[in-house]
């Protein structure tokens, strides 16, 4: 859409996502891959999920976070491809240069998809629809990948147009024709609806946005809580809620960070088991490191062969953001935990409860706190140019397995990184 007349100082948000992210890549290293139904995040036979789907995959009905197995039911002419999160990481570094090159405020919500506030950038780059139509042909140009521009008065509207946009095109919805724009859309199009939302609401009679929409906020508030009133506001393409509150590319703290890894066969090996946890507190490390965070609280998660899921927490005296001292408590915690001799299905690390940095360095174990800085910190900048399995700790090397592709991975460009 477009409008002949813009106010002058009307909030602008490009929503920038790049289209079929993780398989566009693949078939930049392999262009026999175009055009045909293509999986990426593990082999047909594994018990993994589906990280991305080609848009020929996606007609038989294949979509991300599906099992692996089902979606070879779906599709089993598809080719099935591991993934190279390197490359992903490359390629998204790649992405933010571009966009940085149009605003100054630029927030990576993922590996593939970026909110751009270009809000008095007209001079620079013109109106909203050319600006957004120059990004275009910079992103193919400089990367050789499509992606999909949403533009609008807000993120909301930003990020529902570029869906609506896809595959590989560009949506203007100009401030005053939200409500119009988000009326006829199913509500599972609104951010933060997920399947259980769009359920309550189907049992409401509502359907649509424009239902939604029609309820007064006291009816939603009642029904949800705090909750329905950002439904309402959503409803209006209104940023309410969440994430939606804070402005493009304000700091975010992080609540948590963690790491999973389902095995493909069950095991009861202690000593795999136990490597398996100290390549996932490598992970959590080096995400914490990347963050500049420091956990107070680590925890576990075990899920048996028969799906029986339990998870046990630990709180630090003092906060961490070693691989060490991380993988200490984890294996107390397994260790106390773990019936032995019972097959294990899953494993996790998860830390959280983060403070920006430690109170101080132990006065007694100090020297050997900063050699291992240190030393991590130049495991992080190997990472950084070799990927992520290039370092690993002579205790997770037995747990070595292939690093998960998804869209929230260490190193996505623009966050502060350990020197």
């Amino acid at each position: 859409m477009a409008a002949s007349h813009q106010p002058a100082f009307a909030r602008t948000i490009f929503h920038v996502d790049m289209d079929a992210f993780f398989v566009s890549v693949e078939e930049l290293y392999d262009p026999s891959l175009k055009g045909r139904p293509v999986i990426v995040g593990g082999q047909r036979n594994e018990r993994g999920v589906v990280s991305a789907a080609s848009y020929a995959a996606r007609k038989f009905g294949v979509h991300s976070a599906m099992p692996l197995r089902t979606a070879a039911k779906l599709c089993p002419q598809a080719i099935f491809v591991d993934g190279h999160p390197e490359r992903y990481r490359e390629c998204s570094e790649k992405v933010f240069q571009v966009l940085t090159a149009f605003s100054p405020q630029v927030e990576m919500a993922s590996i593939d998809e970026a909110y751009l506030d270009m809000t008095g950038t007209a001079r620079l780059h013109g109106p909203p629809l050319q600006a957004a139509h120059k990004l275009h042909r910079r992103m193919k140009e400089e990367t050789r990948l499509n992606c999909s521009i949403g533009i609008g008065s807000s993120r909301l509207i930003a990020k529902v147009s570029s869906g609506q946009a896809k595959p590989n095109g560009v949506l203007w919805i100009v401030a005053g024709e939200e409500s119009k724009f988000l009326a006829p859309l199913d509500v599972r199009e609104i951010p933060g609806v997920g399947k259980v939302m769009e359920s309550h609401l189907h049992e409401l009679g509502i359907k649509k946005v424009g239902d939604l929409a029609r309820l007064e906020e006291a009816e939603l508030e009642e029904r949800f809580g705090k909750w329905g009133l950002a439904l309402a506001g959503k409803a209006r393409g209104e940023d309410a809620g969440g994430w939606f509150d804070s402005e493009v590319g304000a700091d975010t703290e992080a609540k948590s960070i963690s790491h999973e890894h389902t095995y493909n066969e069950d095991t009861a090996d202690a000593s795999q088991l136990e490597a398996t946890l100290m390549r996932l507190s490598e992970m959590v490390g080096r995400r914490l490191r990347e963050a500049k965070l420091h956990a107070r609280t680590i925890q576990l998660k075990l899920r048996y062969k028969d799906f029986t899921t339990i998870t046990r927490a630990h709180s630090l005296p003092e906060p961490t953001q070693l691989d060490g001292e991380i993988f200490e408590q984890i294996r107390m915690l397994f260790r106390k935990n773990w019936k032995q001799g019972a097959q294990v299905r899953l494993l996790g690390v998860h830390a959280s409860s983060f403070e920006e940095r430690a109170e101080q360095l132990n006065l007694l174990e100090g020297g050997r706190q900063r050699r291992w800085k240190d030393a991590l910190a130049a495991a992080d900048r190997l990472r950084d140019k070799f990927g992520e399995s290039s370092v690993k700790l002579a205790a997770g090397m037995r747990g070595s397995f292939r690093e998960r592709t998804h869209e929230n991975p260490a190193g996505l460009p623009g966050k502060n990184k350990q020197n």
